[in-house]
């Protein structure tokens, strides 16, 4: 196979990301949104909020792990942040998954592609705890302007919202502390 049939390949395994729906629902819209619109907008926010931090990272690289952290969702489905348990029984079905889709391209870049996915998920790099802090901003923000949409249908917690999403106060203190007061003046929440 050529390399260049490999990244075709993989452009089109990709598109089966649209197919995969999350527990948010966009911004005044009734439907689900789906991982690639997902994707797309963290990456985004990350772009717009790489000013906002106070230790210089690798913008490139914080916008491809980005790009690719939800692509094992094409074989192994979306789980919910607040579900500790079902994220710690799917781990090893997201690994392999990454190892597959990856393993359409050509090995180099498969290879890079893998070690940016594998250090988002480590969370120990400047860099992967930025975007792990992107990750979680945007279902935040659509729940507040949802009148707490996917937390109220899934009896999420005003605590359980603060614990799974304070990891944003680690690389932007004054963003979490805008997000933290909205959370705490929300009025959706039963506990």
């Amino acid at each position: 196979m050529s390399d260049l049939q490999g990244k075709i390949d993989f452009i089109l395994e990709l598109e089966k990301l649209k197919a995969v729906l999350r527990k948010t629902r966009p911004v005044g819209l009734a439907r689900y949104e789906n991982s690639a619109e997902h994707s797309w907008q963290t990456t985004l926010t990350a772009l717009v909020l790489l000013d906002e931090v106070d230790q210089p990272l690798d913008a490139l690289k914080v916008l491809k792990m980005l790009l690719i952290h939800d692509v094992v969702e094409i074989d192994a489905g979306d789980v919910f942040v607040y579900d500790a348990q079902a994220r710690a029984d799917i781990a090893e079905q997201e690994l392999a998954a990454a190892k597959r889709i990856f393993g359409l391209l050509p090995a180099e870049l498969g290879q890079e592609l893998l070690d940016l996915w594998l250090e988002f998920e480590a969370r120990e790099t400047a860099e992967s705890k930025f975007a792990k802090a992107m990750d979680r901003i945007n279902p935040v923000l659509q729940n507040l302007s949802s009148k707490g949409q996917s937390w109220v249908e899934n009896n999420i917690t005003r605590d359980q919202v603060i614990a799974i999403n304070s990891e944003i106060a680690t690389v932007n203190p004054a963003l979490w502390a805008i997000l933290k007061k909205r959370i705490d003046a929300a009025p959706f929440f039963n506990a």
